[in-house]
């Protein structure tokens, strides 16, 4: 075994998930490097780290997708490794090239691994070699002629999916349900890849109604091992975007999980799959599941893994960077309870789930036993136009699924984020909901149930009239930057207007 010792690395990230790698490093006394935009000059992870380091500019190309300014500041500033977390460089097989190339250790599956799960018509070809059952579809060519694709569609049978094989995230994806809609679809999609990936080929894919997201959490180790962690059910979903995960999943029989996490070790081996990643199924109503593809990286709903698991995900992919075991087993690992995670967003449902900006009058994350909030984010800070809208994650472990629901609906009303709309009614919904609360649900959810996004749905949950008043408040406080300069902290109605209070007993507010 080969150790390769990391005493400085460097965090390629920002928000929720820089946070969350800089505190594993601290506890582990390893040095860290984190990088900050323009844009996110007084941000949470930047206050966090031992050394920070400028990226000039706001978007996300100047910045975190630089990898010649990234790589550079590995050699002046001493850096063994880089943690690129998820998004942005996480699966980017030339980023993993240039740091081995440059003698940094790239914490994550090797290039070649990359490469292969980065291409989803590779990946399904990798799988369905390997026995790993994968979904009917066809392969087609942008030169193919309009009749053999039609010819091949309805061999697939119609509903079908249109999806971009260098794709992610739902871009290049269009749902097409009869021949008359196939043409248009393809060539959208096609347009939409190339915009997005600078690679416009697509494929079709049979469209499983009905279906619920699966993922097995898999593990690479130093010495070539792949081990799973289990599952989660990631069905809840806006826009083929996840937005709460669970686990263990509420519709997995005990037969039907050792099969797949049985299929997600096979998946693992064929890659030669190292460090922490997820095997991504379809499953049916049926119990038949189907290979959908891999994420070569920490998931974002890695925590619930954790709770149920008792794992820090981060420190063993820290660990077997080093040449080390990851501190478990196959035999070791076992469940205990039930996790739910809901990502808080930035955003509008009642409006098709708009991306909002604007400044973080309050944010007061709920403290209760048995939740976890995973943020980047902090009172006064500005949410901008150029990354993701997540704010914020929230975890909660109990012993049972109807006790996490509750400590989950407990968490979200003690939420307070005043400044910018947020997903919080439609979470709140969503977990008072009969059909979910019931774990009877699918991909197809929120599609199903236009009521929940309407602005009536989403005021089902009366306002605390505390945050009436703390929203009046924030309104008339200064601005965070001279609040920041003024208190050596980020504006906060609590803070600048000391001494008020509430009601007749003069109680003042937390």
């Amino acid at each position: 075994m080969l150790l390769r010792p990391i005493r400085k690395v460097l965090v390629a990230n920002r928000g929720e998930i820089a946070v969350r790698i800089l505190h594993a490093l601290r506890e582990m006394r390893i040095a860290s490097l984190a990088l900050r935009s323009d844009a996110d000059r007084d941000a949470l992870h930047a206050q966090l780290a031992d050394d920070v380091a400028d990226l000039p500019g706001e978007s996300a190309d100047q910045t975190y997708l630089n990898v010649d300014r990234i790589l550079a500041l590995c050699r002046e500033r001493g850096v063994d490794a880089v943690h690129p977390g998820y998004g942005f460089l996480a699966e980017n097989a030339d980023f993993a090239d240039a740091c081995a190339q440059a003698g940094v250790t790239f914490i994550g599956p090797s290039p070649q691994a990359l490469r292969t799960l980065g291409d989803k018509l590779l990946a399904k070809s990798a799988m369905a070699t390997a026995g790993v059952s994968t979904i009917p579809g066809w392969s087609g060519h942008l030169q193919t002629n309009e009749s053999e694709i039609a010819q091949q569609a309805q061999s697939i049978g119609y509903p079908i999916l249109v999806k971009a094989a260098a794709g992610g995230g739902g871009k290049g994806m269009r749902r097409v349900n009869g021949p008359d809609e196939l043409t248009q679809a393809w060539r959208a999609a096609a347009r939409e890849a190339q915009n997005a990936f600078g690679d416009a080929r697509v494929f079709l894919e049979k469209c499983l109604d009905g279906a619920r997201h699966v993922e097995v959490q898999i593990f690479g180790d130093a010495e070539g091992g792949a081990l799973h962690l289990f599952e989660r059910d990631c069905s809840i979903q806006r826009r083929h975007q996840k937005i709460i995960e669970e686990s263990p999943c509420p519709a997995l029989s005990p037969q039907t999980r050792e099969r797949m996490t049985a299929a997600a070790l096979k998946a693992a081996q064929a890659v030669g799959y190292h460090g922490a990643g997820t095997v991504e199924f379809l499953l049916t109503p049926q119990d038949d599941f189907y290979f959908l593809e891999v994420n070569a990286r920490l998931q974002v709903e890695h925590p619930v893994t954790e709770a149920v698991t008792g794992v820090d995900l981060v420190h063993a992919q820290l660990l077997t960077a080093q040449g080390l075991p990851p501190g478990f087993s196959q035999e070791t690992l076992t469940t205990r309870g039930h996790a739910i995670e809901c990502r808080i967003c930035a955003e509008d449902p009642a409006r098709g789930f708009l991306p909002v900006t604007g400044e973080i009058k309050v944010f007061r994350p709920p403290v209760i036993p048995g939740v976890r909030v995973d943020s980047g984010v902090q009172t006064g800070d500005r949410v901008t136009p150029h990354y993701d809208s997540m704010l914020a994650k929230v975890i909660v472990h109990a012993p049972s699924r109807a006790q996490a629901l509750a400590r989950m609906r407990a968490a979200l009303d003690d939420f307070v984020i005043l400044g910018v709309t947020t997903n919080l009614p439609l979470l709140q919904a969503i977990l008072v909901d009969d059909a979910f609360t019931k774990g009877r649900y699918d991909t197809s959810f929120l599609s199903h149930r236009p009521d929940l996004l309407s602005p009536d749905g989403l005021a089902d949950h009366p306002e605390d009239p505390r945050l009436a008043l703390a929203a009046v408040i924030a309104a008339h406080a200064p601005s965070a930057q001279s609040s920041s300069k003024r208190t050596g902290g980020p504006v906060s109605p609590w803070r600048d207007n000391e001494g008020w209070r509430l009601g007749a007993t003069g109680s003042q507010l937390p």
